[in-house]
């Protein structure tokens, strides 16, 4: 079973690739699609420009860790913490589970294996997790043992528990079709 520390070791023997460690096995990520590469990265604009602006706390993407309470490394695609828990950055992994953590589907997801890495946020401390899909333009809210909420276009995203007054409209993260 493998620890922190091996895949700190990995991670500098090989410091191009992502990986997690779930469960004692250390898992590479394969790179994004394009697409979700910028959905994600819209996501995570939109969220951080309004959070650095309220001074609520850090936004990261794809390549911040974190250590969770068991022990597991995992790396969502977009994260939120609040200031009050993490009031500097560490240069290393975080050790607390995010707030909010976001996945966006790429080509190569499952639905299922993503809902899974969810619920396991959700699990250890994550009060909403959210499931972006540009394939079918979707995006599914997610809080632990409750529902999830679908969103779709025309619809607005909000995160009211955790975001007071932050809203995107839906149609807003898609990749753009340029003519």
């Amino acid at each position: 079973m493998l620890k922190i520390e091996d895949l700190q070791q990995l991670q500098s023997e090989h410091p191009d690739w992502r990986m997690e460690l779930v469960g004692g096995e250390i898992i590479v990520m394969s790179p994004s699609g394009y697409e979700s590469e910028e959905v994600a990265t819209r996501v995570s604009a939109k969220l951080f420009n309004w959070v650095d602006a309220r001074r609520l706390g850090r936004v990261t993407g794809s390549s911040a860790g974190f250590v969770l309470p068991n022990s597991d490394t995992r790396a969502p695609d977009v994260s939120f913490v609040l200031a009050e828990r993490l009031r500097r950055s560490p240069r290393s992994f975080a050790q607390l589970a995010p707030d909010l953590m976001v996945e966006v589907k790429s080509p190569t997801d499952s639905i299922p294996r993503l809902e899974a890495k969810i619920f396991s946020f959700l699990a250890l401390g994550t009060r909403v997790g959210i499931l972006v899909d540009s394939e079918d333009r979707t995006i599914k809210i997610y809080r632990f043992e409750q529902e999830p909420i679908v969103l779709h276009d025309g619809d607005v995203l909000t995160v009211p528990d955790l975001l007071p007054g932050w809203q995107v409209a839906v149609s807003d993260l898609w990749s753009p079709v340029f003519e």
